[in-house]
């Protein structure tokens, strides 16, 4: 049995190590201002916010986005903020701005939300609900 394996695109930029704590510190500063844009955008409340970020409480939440936080994100943070953008990216390009921005509070009758909001369902599977929501948002634009 031959091992094919796929040779990465001539213009794909290497995945950062997310495991190094250099690497994490580096992408900590632009992650953390996409996310708080990204919830003003998705009107996040705290405790929405912070449940997404998983990264502490509401207190760190409030820091972090202050600016009077200095840690670095964790690789698990640093996914979910990565998983939430291609999210807020998908939609842009498939809905108008109103909805594209309101569509993680509807309820959704896809069998995948069960009846709750893109947002309930992320707050409450983590990143496999991240990355299934994205996944679902790229399909919907024709992107599998």
């Amino acid at each position: 049995m031959s091992t094919a394996s796929v040779a990465p695109a001539r213009d794909a930029k290497p995945i950062p190590d997310l495991s190094l704590p250099e690497t994490r510190a580096q992408l900590t500063p632009a992650a953390m201002k996409g996310f708080v844009k990204l919830g003003e955008c998705w009107r996040l409340t705290s405790k929405q916010a912070s449940a997404l970020l998983s990264e502490g409480s509401e207190r760190t939440w409030f820091r972090m986005k202050a600016r009077e936080w200095d840690g670095a994100l964790s690789q698990d943070a640093l996914t979910r903020i990565s998983a939430l953008v291609g999210i807020y990216k998908a939609l842009h390009l498939l809905f108008s701005k109103p909805l594209a921005d309101e569509w993680v509070r509807i309820q959704n009758s896809e069998e995948l939300f069960s009846g709750r909001s893109p947002l309930e369902y992320m707050i409450a599977g983590g990143i496999p609900a991240m990355l299934n929501t994205r996944g679902y948002v790229d399909a919907l634009r024709g992107g599998l």
